[in-house]
């Protein structure tokens, strides 16, 4: 039994850790018949108790764990089939640091000394009946001394102190979504009043990445004219990320809708083109991997958008399965020298990785753990040094930052620092901006949206923007962001949910479980 002493054992640590959810009684069951059919000496079928076992165990500790569904890992291992040996080594210490093993070390030698004189066996049992039993106990006792409502309270005070029902919440936030559209309005034509719309996606950021960094206050973020404080990404993967931003027009879909067509007004840049503007797109990547190129090309919404080179664009580090990563302001620096051969308005979709985990700036040893501040910063300074491009050209631009997702600096209990599987708020809740290059009138003080919002939020106000030109005279900035819609942080991924609640926030597992968290 000394093996499946040890699994129990890991639970229970698990457990006491708040990373496990263990099904008590169908443990108990499993450690009983395990003990009942420990005496079996035939070896034959000691072997066939052992893959029964282990049958049962691994699907078990997986559902008490809410690991992601067999399909999910089968992409994943596709995915990292793709990493290079030097992401590997930052990745091991990460996975399986020195402290977890050196403590993994001293708990085996305590084990084998205590069980030479204890029969660990029988306290592991002993464990499987009492925790259910003082589990069951604790939350009748909750009820029992839970103060009752009083009598002729308003039904709705009673009922707001009810949980909720994320079930409920969450279909009604997908049938409120589904309902909600942003429509565009015909650029004027009056070219003095035109302007670019330049869409700077950015992989791998978010306010918690910021503040890992200490790099909050810098200045590109104060030279925003709107800023969104609690502006929700919705996702956790860069191919999901951008057709939510491509398909901003319309309201926040499920995760599964993301891969079917969307009605063609949903379709960002298919309104931008509606409105007068010829559509481009540009990366600082090749795009191959998890097939991203052709996510945009089925997104963008219009037939002639292909991506605009990059090839001549200094390398400025290489990514985690090897390729290339090209500078940023060297790449939109070219773009922006071929946009002048270009007549009338331009929109561009712009995607970078330059701030993706595994990333190797070139000439540096650091991990892309410790490059990550230096990383954000330089990207910081590009965009900034390309408002500023644009400003001494005489050409106006609206310029939208918006990231794909954070980069988990930090971690957190369920997941190491990287890893994004559970789109936590640290992930999706992300700094958004707009910025209005070559406005002559008064920027005034920025415009902070702090209601909940997200990308329904950005496209209205572009909306906005595109419909009533704020480059002509006697604007106000504020008022275009007045009354934009609000939209719940709900982020999404393969199998889970997030959702922002009153207390937290609440995952929903694959296996349909809600575990509310603060």
């Amino acid at each position: 039994m000394t093996f499946w002493n040890l699994y129990f054992i890991l639970k229970f640590a698990l457990f006491a850790t708040g990373h496990l959810q263990p099904f008590w009684l169908a443990n108990l069951a499993f450690a009983v018949a395990l003990a009942a059919s420990a005496p079996i000496r035939r070896r034959a079928w000691r072997i066939v108790r052992q893959v029964v076992a282990i049958a049962i165990a691994v699907p078990l500790l997986a559902r008490e764990m809410h690991a992601p569904p067999l399909a999910r890992l089968v992409e994943a291992a596709r995915e990292v089939s793709t990493f290079n040996f030097d992401y590997w080594m930052e990745l091991l210490p990460r996975l399986l640091p020195p402290v977890l093993l050196l403590t993994v070390a001293g708990a085996l030698i305590v084990y084998f000394v205590v069980n030479r004189w204890l029969r660990v066996a029988t306290f592991v049992l002993a464990v499987l009946v009492v925790m259910p039993l003082w589990q069951a106990g604790s939350g009748l006792m909750a009820r029992v001394v839970a103060p009752l409502p009083q009598q002729g309270a308003a039904t709705g005070a009673t009922l707001a102190g009810q949980p909720e029902d994320h079930n409920a919440a969450l279909a009604t936030f997908r049938t409120q979504e589904s309902q909600r559209q942003v429509a565009f309005g015909h650029l004027g034509n009056d070219p003095s009043a035109q302007f670019d719309v330049i869409v700077l996606h950015i992989c791998s950021l978010s306010w918690d990445d910021l503040d890992a960094a200490k790099v909050r206050n810098h200045p590109m973020l104060s030279h925003f004219d709107y800023l969104f404080n609690n502006f929700s990404t919705a996702a956790s993967y860069s191919g999901p990320a951008a057709i939510r931003v491509l398909r901003a027009s319309c309201g926040q879909e499920a995760h599964a809708d993301l891969y079917k067509s969307a009605p063609q007004q949903c379709y960002l840049f298919s309104q931008l083109a509606s409105a007068g503007y010829k559509v481009q797109t540009l990366l600082n990547h090749d795009g191959h991997f998890d097939n991203f190129l052709q996510v945009i090309h089925d997104n963008i919404g219009v037939p002639d958008a292909p991506p605009v080179s990059n090839a001549a664009a200094p390398v400025a580090m290489h990514a985690f399965d090897g390729s290339e990563i090209k500078s940023d302001y060297a790449t939109l620096a070219n773009w922006y020298a071929q946009r002048a051969s270009v007549p009338g308005p331009v929109a561009l979709y712009y995607n970078t990785i330059s701030l993706h985990d595994g990333n190797r700036v070139v000439g540096s040893a650091l991990t892309s753990i410790d490059s990550y501040p230096q990383r954000v910063t330089k990207l910081m300074d590009d965009f900034d040094h390309l408002a500023d491009l644009i400003a001494q050209s005489g050409r106006r631009a609206v310029i939208v930052f918006v990231p794909e997702h954070g980069a988990a600096l930090r971690g957190d209990k369920y997941q190491v620092a990287g890893l994004r599987e559970i789109p936590t708020p640290r992930i999706v809740h992300g700094p958004v901006g707009v910025r209005l290059v070559g406005f002559t009138g008064n920027h005034g003080a920025t415009t902070v949206i702090d209601q909940p919002a997200s990308f329904l939020a950005l496209a209205q106000l572009l909306s906005n923007l595109v419909s009533n030109s704020p480059f002509k005279p006697g604007t106000t900035l504020a008022q275009y962001a007045a009354d934009l819609p609000r939209t719940r942080m709900v982020g999404e991924n393969e199998g889970t949910v997030t959702m922002q609640t009153a207390a937290g926030y609440s995952v929903k597992t694959p296996d349909g479980v809600w575990i509310d968290e603060q």
